[in-house]
């Protein structure tokens, strides 16, 4: 034992350790770049000891461990808001599933965005060395650096069409620099991805390298430059509005989530959404915006004191202004998470003239994984019974004042089901969640996707949570109203839709198309080229 002890206590004091522990603090900070703390300039030099290792020669098995390493710190630290899932005994489990459960869901998606950094690592560190052996000078040392930048963008594109995503590099800038973020209407988020990697890089070669004022130089004309090209995009005069606005109210009902799906918080969500919809109405707005769920119950379009969710049919029925409605559809069975436009007719009947399905699903949280497989498995973590149904993944939201594009809840992290939505016509933006199952860190996270997806897109955002945050988004990102934390509000907006089309929306991702020919391009030229003779 002593021989262990003794063992530990070399390697926590070795160069290699102090190495190890240099790249986890870098990803720490740069985790803290993200909300709630925003302190999005971390970001601009979090990846320097990351790019020191990578550049410096290091063997295989020593990037992947610093990759992995710089990944737990960033990834762990930027969804530590998971553990929020516990305690999950309102649910039914004991007091260890539930610890079990936020364990386990930490662990998991920590492990999933830092398969990124990872990767990125073993990539960049093995494309490093070789391409030394073939060549040298500023020239390469350039090719890498844009290539690493290239390369995360690539990786990020790849991992956001999985199941499992939510923290872009890019993520770190929002809501507070959206100066930066403007360049993501280029491309979507992996534009200012690769432009932080590409600025650490060019650190830590003026760190490392031979003509090192060259290269700070360029890292400081690089970050400087491109904020100078967001700042005018900023602030560029606006295209007028495709129609004239109109008036949004928004009610976040504060319904706890360990009551939310019995007696007592169905009747209170009943009460809480009836008369934050009245209280619109009597400001006269166009049409009201509920959250995720905001009705636990599935919504049958009843007019009776009696039914579940009469008393809201009623009021809609009485006071004739539509209502974006979250509810679910289908049966105790299966069902869907569901954004429905309900109108009320001139003979006092409602209809339901459009519906959106929630299509990207919350693995464990609303589905369970290769349930085929594993189920057995994973049903000792997870406490879903009844089975939630994916939407189709093509389906648009026409409504009363044009097209909307939806994003129900984790939707918000996905940018392209969202730009396919405006490149087929949608001319603004609906936002519903829940938030009540996390720490409060997650909503003010969840706030910063959705800036993004206002800027990538150029489209207004009206967002219903059931505790906060709801807001109203502008096209530039500017956030115009924020509700409180875990308390009942109404607020009412004007929003205006735009039939304008960024490049991202026209062309989508094509920086990660150009970036794999830039990547593949400089290995085919390095691949003519006669080894560098090192005798």
């Amino acid at each position: 034992m002593n021989t262990v002890f003794a063992q530990f206590a070399r390697f926590f004091s070795s160069d290699r350790a102090r190495s190890l522990a240099a790249v986890f603090v870098a990803g720490c900070l740069t985790g803290l770049a993200n909300e709630p703390l925003g302190w999005w300039w971390l970001a601009w030099v979090g990846l320097v000891p990351l790019w020191q290792r990578v550049l410096g020669g290091m063997s295989l098995r020593q990037t992947a461990l610093v990759g992995v390493v710089w990944g737990l710190g960033f990834d762990g630290v930027t969804l530590q808001w998971i553990t929020g899932v516990h305690p999950m005994m309102w649910m039914g489990v004991s007091w260890g599933q539930s610890v079990a459960i936020a364990a386990f869901c930490w662990v998991a998606i920590t492990v999933v965005g830092g398969a990124v950094p990872t990767v990125w690592a073993i990539a960049m560190g093995g494309l490093a060395r070789w391409s030394r052996r073939r060549a040298a000078g500023p020239w390469l040392a350039a090719w890498l650096v844009t290539s690493g930048a290239g390369l995360w963008a690539l990786l990020e594109t790849l991992w956001s069409r999985g199941a499992l995503w939510w923290p872009w590099l890019s993520l770190t800038q929002s809501p507070h620099n959206l100066v930066i973020l403007q360049l993501d209407r280029l491309s979507g988020p992996t534009v200012v991805s690769a432009a932080i990697v590409a600025v650490n890089g060019l650190l830590a070669l003026g760190l490392r390298a031979s003509g090192r004022r060259r290269w700070l130089a360029g890292a400081i004309g690089l970050c400087f430059g491109l904020h100078a090209l967001g700042w005018a995009s900023l602030n560029a005069e606006a295209v007028p509005s495709a129609a004239a606005s109109f008036e949004v109210g928004i009610v976040q009902g504060n319904i706890p989530n360990d009551i939310k799906l019995y007696p007592g918080g169905i009747r209170k969500a009943l009460l809480n959404y009836r008369d934050g919809y009245n209280e619109l109405a009597d400001r006269g707005v166009d049409i009201v915006l509920t959250p995720e769920t905001a009705l636990p119950v599935f919504w049958s379009g009843a007019r009776n004191i009696d039914s579940p969710d009469g008393q809201l049919g009623l009021a809609i029925a009485d006071r004739g202004v539509p209502v974006w409605l979250g509810t679910m559809q289908g049966d105790r069975r299966r069902y869907t998470n569901s954004l429905l436009t309900v109108v009320p007719a001139t003979d006092g009947s409602l209809a339901t003239t459009s519906r959106y399905d929630k299509a990207k699903l919350v693995p464990l949280g609303e589905y369970v994984p290769f349930a085929d497989r594993l189920g057995g498995l994973i049903s000792r973590l997870s406490p879903l019974t009844a089975i939630l149904e994916f939407g189709d993944r093509g389906q648009n939201f026409d409504t009363p004042f044009g097209r909307a594009a939806v994003a129900i809840c984790y939707e918000s992290a996905f940018p392209e089901p969202l730009r396919r939505q405006v490149a087929e016509g949608a001319q603004f933006i609906l936002s519903a969640a829940n938030n009540a199952h996390y720490s409060s860190t997650m909503p003010s996270q969840h706030h910063a996707q959705d800036v993004m997806r206002a800027i990538e897109l150029d489209r207004a955002i009206a967002r219903a949570t059931n505790t906060g945050y709801s807001a109203f988004i502008g096209a530039r990102g500017r956030t115009q109203w924020r509700s409180g934390l875990d308390r009942f509000e109404t607020h009412h907006a004007a929003l205006a839709p735009r039939t304008t089309r960024t490049p991202y929306v026209r062309y989508g991702n094509w920086f990660a198309a150009v970036a794999l020919i830039w990547i593949a391009t400089g290995i085919a030229v390095l691949l003519i080229r006669a080894p560098i003779d090192t005798a």
